[in-house]
């Protein structure tokens, strides 16, 4: 049985996560993590049954000690996501984080921690398995149109922009693509920002609105011809799986995996 502990448990993808976990016969959800006191246990905040008597921490250290968990999932947001990460991995706890805004230099100081602990750590921008089939589609067909531009779509709450999707897109296309700059050579923005955040040359645009959940399309042009490649979670148990797959995958793991696109 893993023992899952999870931060943002009163998110909307955190009570998600809560309920997968409870009802998952392989896994035991033994603590929850918050950043301000919402009461002894997760019963107490008024969002679960009363038969969730998982507790609830404000301190990584104590909540380690007291549940000694095999792996953290986090869902919280970019302010917190970095601290979380490195203080599992510190403890021996392995994360599994659904939260993006790492910077490189975070992501390396990360993988460089992971393999000095030899536990597993996965960081994925998007749990969602057909998500992780667009993005490799998406880099084999760039290898044959190289003129690509990305639309991702999401709720109008997301801190972040471009999307961690939309960033590891691109990476991943970076890798077979080389780095040019598309539109015409004298091309000007009479509105700043009209034309997207550049990524090599590539654009990639976002869109924030309620009534939208996680969504992205990917569009290559050539002669005559556009293709898109596109995938959309309608709610946010598209995720689920993904995140029952990372908590059982990471346990056999020694080092810091970026993108379920690696171990899929």
């Amino acid at each position: 049985m893993i023992r899952v502990a999870i931060a943002g448990a009163r998110g909307k993808m955190g009570t998600e996560a809560v309920h997968t976990v409870m009802k998952h016969e392989a896994m035991e959800l033994v603590a929850a993590l918050d950043y301000k006191d919402i009461g002894a246990t997760l019963a107490d905040t008024g969002l679960f049954p009363a038969s969730y008597s998982v507790p609830v921490f404000t301190d990584m250290a104590e909540m380690v000690a007291q549940t000694k968990p095999d792996v953290l999932v986090d869902l919280t947001n970019p302010h917190f996501v970095y601290k979380h990460t490195k203080e599992a991995l510190q403890q021996g706890v392995r994360p599994v984080i659904g939260t993006t805004g790492f910077t490189d230099e975070q992501l390396a100081e990360l993988t460089a921690l992971a393999a000095d602990k030899k536990i597993g750590a996965i960081i994925a921008p998007n749990f969602a398995i057909g998500a992780i089939l667009m993005m490799k589609f998406a880099k084999e067909a760039a290898k044959y149109l190289p003129d690509v531009e990305i639309i991702e779509m999401h709720h109008d709450q997301k801190l972040d922009a471009p999307s961690g999707t939309g960033v590891k897109t691109a990476q991943m296309i970076a890798e077979v693509r080389e780095a040019k700059g598309q539109g015409h050579p004298d091309e000007k923005e009479t509105m700043p920002g009209a034309r997207g955040a550049d990524f090599d040359g590539m654009r990639i645009h976002s869109v924030r609105l309620p009534g939208l959940v996680a969504h992205q399309q990917v569009l290559f042009g050539g002669e005559g011809q556009l293709l898109t490649i596109r995938h959309d979670s309608l709610n946010r148990g598209s995720f689920m799986s993904g995140i029952a797959f990372c908590v059982q995958e990471v346990m056999q793991m020694e080092t810091l995996v970026y993108g379920l696109e690696n171990i899929i």
